[in-house]
């Protein structure tokens, strides 16, 4: 394994590290973890990449406890969160990707989205003709149209961006995912079907605890980047946010 790669280690289905992040950053947690586990003595130094993220994982099943949400913490973020909870919305989506790739100079990338962003916004007839210039993504050779998402279809970064509003138009702010900016033009929305706390009570439970779950995690490795700094262990990034 390389300074720059790292094993995707999950807790009960929750990321640690994953392809959201930065490789240097991804790579930084997990050295943080791997020195714990050679710390608290759970694996002898050497051993193979598998076996590493396996007792990672049983390190942070062990050490990081999460609070339970219960039923009132349930309803309360159902009640603030309803929109999201709607069955067979669909968003017809047209969008300029800017692709974040190794080598590619990010600042000057980020300053190209943000004038195509202000060309479309002043003219959003011209996504398609700026799509097939500009776009990284297949999809610009077709004027940059997605088609009709339903959610599930895409990034969840990429999607929240989409449901659980009434926006049509141009999002007047570019869209950060793990593949880069996106310039991302709204032109129809299907309304679902809202359902109930009862039909989603399970889904949210889910969700608050995977959210716990993750400011958990990030405290933790946060504790450990400190005192690899105190032990005068430089790992770069190591206290960026972690967890997507």
């Amino acid at each position: 394994m390389t300074q720059t790669e790292a094993q995707d280690i999950r807790v009960n289905g929750v990321a640690v590290t994953d392809e959201g992040m930065a490789n240097a950053e991804s790579a930084a947690v997990y050295e943080l973890l791997r020195q714990q586990v050679l710390n608290q003595q759970l694996l002898e130094d050497g051993a193979d990449d598998d076996a590493m993220a396996a007792a990672i994982e049983q390190l942070l099943l062990r050490d990081v406890a999460v609070p339970q949400a219960d039923d009132a913490a349930c309803r309360r973020y159902f009640n603030a969160h309803a929109a999201d909870y709607v069955l067979g919305e669909r968003v017809g989506v047209r969008h300029i990707l800017f692709g974040v790739t190794p080598g590619v100079p990010v600042a000057a990338l980020l300053e190209q989205a943000q004038r195509v962003l202000q060309a479309v916004l002043a003219a959003p007839e011209r996504i398609g003709e700026l799509a097939r210039q500009y776009s990284n993504c297949p999809s610009g050779a077709e004027g940059g149209h997605l088609g009709l998402l339903s959610r599930g279809d895409t990034v969840p970064e990429f999607e929240q961006s989409l449901f659980g509003g009434q926006t049509i138009g141009v999002l007047p702010q570019l869209v950060r995912t793990r593949y880069g900016f996106h310039v991302v033009v709204i032109e129809a929305r299907e309304a679902g079907q809202a359902l109930s706390y009862a039909q989603v009570q399970r889904q949210v439970a889910q969700q608050l605890q995977a959210a716990a779950l993750k400011r958990a995690l990030s405290q933790y490795v946060q504790v450990l980047a400190g005192q690899a700094e105190l032990a005068g262990v430089a790992l770069e990034q190591a206290d960026s946010p972690l967890l997507r």
